[in-house]
């Protein structure tokens, strides 16, 4: 799994294996927020056997499925939500963790917390490809602002 600390309550990750699910409460991690839909691709955990692992390391478990093709206000909201909720650290994952991301900078941007200007740039620093998340935002929220 490639981990990608994004501030102090969120990272961001690659699909990770049922063992690195069990190992993040040693990690001080709360909450585990899964973003692919099961069937996804072959070999792909799915979702009833992360949230049995994510029990077995104490951790509250969230199945926020998305694509591109269904990314809308309901899927930012709810993860905005489950991040807001954490008693701490949140590790959100999919496949590359660029979805995990986009919802979370979506929700920035439409929260007044992040610029759109800033979108790609902020994915760059990270490691991520962030275009979908400003095309998203030029197609869906074209009232916010650059300032």
């Amino acid at each position: 799994m490639r981990l990608v600390r994004i501030d102090d309550t969120l990272s961001v990750a690659s699909q990770p294996t049922l063992a690195e699910i069990e190992a993040l409460g040693d990690e001080g991690v709360t909450t585990l927020i899964n973003n692919r839909p099961d069937g996804e691709e072959p070999g792909q955990p799915g979702t009833a056997a992360e949230a049995a692992a994510a029990q077995a390391a104490g951790l509250v478990y969230h199945h926020l499925p998305m694509t591109g093709a269904t990314l809308g206000r309901a899927e930012i909201d709810a993860f905005r939500a489950a991040v807001t909720a954490a008693p701490g650290p949140v590790v959100a994952h999919c496949r590359s963790g660029t979805r995990s991301l986009t919802l979370h900078v979506l929700g920035a941007v439409l929260d007044g917390r992040m610029r759109r200007d800033d979108v790609r740039a902020f994915g760059t620093r990270h490691g991520f490809d962030l275009t979908g998340a400003v095309a998203w935002l030029d197609a869906n929220a074209p009232d916010t602002t650059s300032a």
